[in-house]
């Protein structure tokens, strides 16, 4: 089985990963000087290259604009959440993330991107009600799903459980908790859940959390979108964890 991916960033961050390449397409007539650096990658890594017209290109990834490059490469490899665990245990200031049910794409790839560029360590998805590592996903984050270990887990109330024994406080953003975001004194090191759009974390997750903040509102609209309220929350653990 193989995965299409599409696009200058999607690509080049793949050809910087770990992702196995099958095959390589740029388009015969192309002026984009970024294309020569993954071509350059490319060569590095003996990926097979295919010069294609711009209608083959569009044939092969044709739920967005290419760019000038397509790649076919193997399937998205999740990682162990033990794995994860392990990696981000002996770090006492280690950031997670759950995401409880996102469920757009162009949502969870912009988390992603936030999480990856914020140094978190690893980010655990529900195996089920929720959109997985797709290459819409891929194209929104940037390609930064290369480059940060992403787990599916079928039991996210249990998995809260198995990362609390680990040492993991748990921290829930939820429109209705206590204390606003950034008058909470995080503790270390954290799982940050973030819920899905419209409703937000399930509640047997919710009550499985350490701590519950909120984004405070101030307008007539009452609720932000899942990636902006992501990225507050996660820059915010940075900045406590910082200082």
């Amino acid at each position: 089985m193989r995965e299409i991916l599409g696009g200058i960033n999607s690509v080049t961050e793949a050809l910087r990963g770990q992702r196995k390449f099958h095959k390589l397409h740029v388009e015969q007539e192309r002026h984009n000087p970024r294309i020569e650096e993954i071509l350059k990658l490319a060569y590095k890594k003996s990926v097979s290259i295919q010069a294609s017209s711009r209608k083959d290109l569009e044939r092969l990834f044709p739920q967005a604009p290419h760019q000038g490059v397509v790649a076919e490469v193997e399937p998205y490899v999740y990682a162990e959440l033990d794995d994860i665990i392990v990696k981000a245990s002996p770090k006492e200031s280690s950031i997670l993330l759950v995401l409880d049910g996102i469920e757009d794409p162009q949502n969870l790839g912009s988390i992603i991107r936030t999480a990856e560029c914020a140094g978190v360590s690893g980010i655990i998805l529900p195996r089920h009600n929720s959109v997985a590592i797709t290459p819409t996903v891929v194209r929104a984050s940037a390609g930064a799903t290369e480059h940060i270990a992403v787990a599916q887990e079928t039991n996210l109330v249990n998995t809260l459980k198995g990362l609390k024994k680990a040492g993991f406080w748990v921290i829930g953003a939820d429109m209705t908790g206590p204390q606003e975001y950034f008058r909470t004194a995080i503790p270390f090191p954290a799982v940050l859940v973030i819920g899905g759009e419209g409703r937000g974390i399930r509640r047997l997750v919710r009550e499985n959390c350490d701590l519950l903040v909120r984004i405070p509102m101030f307008g007539q609209v009452n609720s932000l979108n899942a990636s902006v309220s992501a990225a507050l929350l996660i820059y915010e653990l940075m900045r406590q964890r910082d200082n």
